[in-house]
Order: structure tokens, then C-alpha cells, then sequence
């Protein structure tokens, strides 16, 4: 696959699923720029790959998402393609137990930074007749109990994703969403071990149950996810658009807690 004459923003893209994204397009021969909030993680991808640009930036904050964009005109003077992969987990709790402040923040940096991106991407976007792929969560397609505003976050990436298409097709830009199941890496592991804390039980326990979620009894590797992504931006995938597509070994739903003990599925 040439990607040689694109030029790419992957946001979060330091690390993780932005990480294996950043290094799909460098390897298919694109302008990479990265932007992430955490400058040690941009320092050792872009010691890793010296090409590759950065912007140390919280999505969520404008004035860091406006340097963005100065860079890339800057640096580039185009925008092809923008993969929006920023996305914290946010709390795992009821309901009534909920802060207001883990709520807002939440839905600052998933929502609000997905927007802010998404809204100073689309007139460079129009001008190549480029590609926007969004990097939601199974969590947009089923209830997810515990997870409120991840999921708020991820259900509203979906809508915006077909709104968007649907705005900017007739420019030639293509809007996709890819849901990806529970990804291989540490951020998982983070939530399986705040998931054990919740309920009480070994982190054994709790990954058995995830695993259980999907037909396959997998969970995903980041890679699936980047060269997913490198399929809707290349000519293979020039005719889709407007799509939320699963990667996630065929999620058959995302447990409620209260109905079973995970205790069940030990030994």
C-alpha cells in the first residue's frame, strides 16, 4: 500500500493504538504528524522514528488543538488524513456514584477534543478530498454498565460520524468509525484492574469475562486496528464511508454486571 503522497494527523498517537496507527502510515510512506498529551511518550516515538512530527497537546484544550494546525500548515501545508484516537477511560462507577467532575472530563477530552479536531480538520479535509477515520469503542453500539461517560462519548462519536459523513461526502471526504474491542496494552489492563476493584474479585476474573464478550474469546491487537485504518484511507477503501465498523472478534454484548457473579467463570 503508497500513502506516499498523504500527509496524516493521528491524535493520541505517541503510544498504544495511536502508536500502531502512526507507524502503519510511516511504513506506507505518509507525512506523519502526531499530536499527544503526555511528552514522554512523544519523545520516545519520535526517537524511534526521527521523521515523524509532534505537538505536545491536550485535545481538549483549544489553544494547544489551534498550535496543532499551525505546525501541520506549517510543516506540511496539507491535511489528508486525520485519525481521531484520543479517548480516556474515564471512571468506572453507578451511576449515583458518578463525580460531576469525572463526568465533565470525561467528555471534555473524548467529546469535546474529538470536535475541536474534527471541526479544524474539515476545511483541509475539503481541500484534498481526504479521509477522517474515528477510533470509537464496541461501547458505541451496546449499553456498557458502569462506564456512563466513555460511553456517552463513544455512542455521540458514532452519530457525528455519520453527520459528518454526510456533510462532507459531497466534498469527497470519507467519515468512518472503527470499534474496536478490548485492545491488547496496558490501557486495558488499567480498566480490567479497576474493574476487579469495583466488583471485588481477581483481575483473572474480570479479564475471563471480557474475553467471554466476543465469539472468538479474543481480544484485539492495535495492529488489526492500524491496518484497518490504512484500508479506509488507501483506493481499496475509496467507496466507504458513513460506517461504524467492528473489529472485535464479533462482540455478542457487554455484560451486565448485576445479573452474575464472575466467581462463575473460575477453574
Amino acid at each position: 500500500m503508497d500513502l506516499s503522497d498523504k500527509t496524516v494527523l493521528v491524535t493520541a498517537g505517541a503510544s498504544g493504538i495511536g502508536w500502531a496507527i502512526s507507524q502503519a502510515f510511516f511504513s506506507a510512506g505518509a507525512q506523519v504528524h502526531i499530536c499527544d498529551v503526555s511528552s514522554q511518550a512523544v519523545k520516545s516515538a519520535t526517537s524511534e522514528i526521527p521523521k515523524i512530527s509532534s505537538t505536545l497537546a491536550d485535545v481538549s484544550n483549544l489553544d494547544d488543538v489551534n498550535q496543532v494546525y499551525k505546525d501541520i500548515d506549517r510543516l506540511y501545508g496539507q491535511l489528508d488524513v486525520v485519525v481521531n484516537n484520543v479517548g480516556i477511560a474515564g471512571p468506572t462507577a453507578a451511576l449515583e456514584d458518578i463525580e460531576p467532575e469525572d463526568w465533565k472530563h470525561t467528555l471534555n477530552v473524548d467529546l469535546n477534543g474529538f470536535f475541536y479536531v474534527s471541526r479544524r480538520s474539515a476545511p483541509l479535509l475539503k481541500a484534498s478530498s481526504g479521509c477522517m477515520v474515528n477510533i470509537a469503542s464496541t461501547a458505541a453500539l451496546f449499553g456498557f454498565p458502569l462506564r456512563s461517560p466513555y460511553v456517552a462519548a463513544k455512542w455521540a462519536m458514532i452519530g457525528l460520524t455519520k453527520t459528518w459523513a454526510m456533510e462532507l461526502g459531497p466534498f469527497g471526504v470519507r467519515v468512518n468509525a472503527i470499534c474496536p474491542g478490548s485492545v491488547n496494552g496496558p490501557r486495558i489492563e488499567s480498566v480490567i484492574a479497576n474493574d476487579a476493584k469495583q466488583r471485588e474479585t481477581t483481575i483473572n476474573n474480570i479479564r475471563e469475562v471480557y474475553l467471554r464478550q466476543n465469539s472468538l474469546r479474543v481480544f484485539v491487537e492495535a495492529e488489526d486496528v492500524a491496518q484497518m485504518v490504512l484500508f479506509l484511507c488507501s483506493k481499496s477503501g475509496r467507496h466507504i464511508s458513513g460506517q461504524a465498523i467492528s473489529l472485535d472478534g464479533h462482540t455478542e454484548g457487554l455484560s451486565n454486571w448485576f445479573d452474575y457473579k464472575a466467581e462463575k467463570f473460575t477453574g
